[in-house]
């Protein structure tokens, strides 16, 4: 059948309403020993302005490609695998024109992000992201939102941490996650239903040697 002689209920072909542009963007976060909660940002081309790594979708192209397309050409990123996040569709949300963008989520540890600072990329605290273009700044906070409640029920669900870690070293994790410190008795408990011990210790720090624990 030729798609061109399909018509809806109303007589309509698909060439007969009008399309906005699609665009990905990418909320890459990671833990950072000064920053914290920490996102990626890219400078726009010459522009001063910052944002997250975006781009339009191609004809014939999937959004997991555009995304991969847009954090390699944009950030230098690469082998990472967002998922989708949400939709974000106001009608104003772009002055540019009518722009659904699809936003994305990675949350990596700090080795896979290219780089701390550069002239054109940078990391920048979750709780001051500055002034970013269109609504990028409500991604973020979905984001977080995001991620704080993966971590609220599970022990470092992405791995930001080796297989095996201290519980010292998951609860700092988790507290930079959720931006504030967690009672240590009550983490514990909270998470030792998904931990087992390996029967090893940690080596090298000082005072008693701490038990190293792995995930369920």
């Amino acid at each position: 059948m030729d798609k061109n002689a399909y018509r809806d209920t109303s007589q309509k072909r698909l060439e007969d309403y009008p399309r906005p542009s699609v665009a990905v963007d990418t909320a890459v976060l990671t833990v950072d020993p000064d920053l914290g909660l920490a996102v990626l940002q890219v400078r726009r081309p010459r522009s001063r302005n910052w944002a997250l790594p975006g781009t339009f979708l191609h004809e014939g192209e999937i959004l997991a490609d555009a995304v991969r397309r847009s954090l390699a050409d944009k950030a230098n990123v690469h082998g990472l695998n967002p998922r989708q996040l949400h939709v974000f569709d106001a009608a104003d949300r772009d002055d540019r024109g009518w722009v659904l963008s699809v936003a994305h989520i990675a949350v990596v540890p700090p080795e896979r992000v290219a780089t701390r600072s550069t002239e054109t990329t940078r990391l920048v605290s979750v709780q001051a992201p500055g002034r970013l273009v269109y609504d990028h700044d409500k991604i973020i906070e979905l984001a977080v939102a995001d991620v704080r409640a993966h971590y609220r029920a599970n022990p470092d669900p992405d791995h930001l941490l080796g297989d095996e870690f201290t519980l010292r070293d998951l609860r700092l994790v988790h507290e930079a996650v959720a931006g504030c410190d967690l009672q240590r008795d009550n983490f514990r408990r909270a998470m030792e239903r998904h931990l087992e011990p390996t029967g090893d210790f940690a080596t090298g720090g000082r005072g008693r040697p701490a038990e190293l624990f792995r995930r369920t």
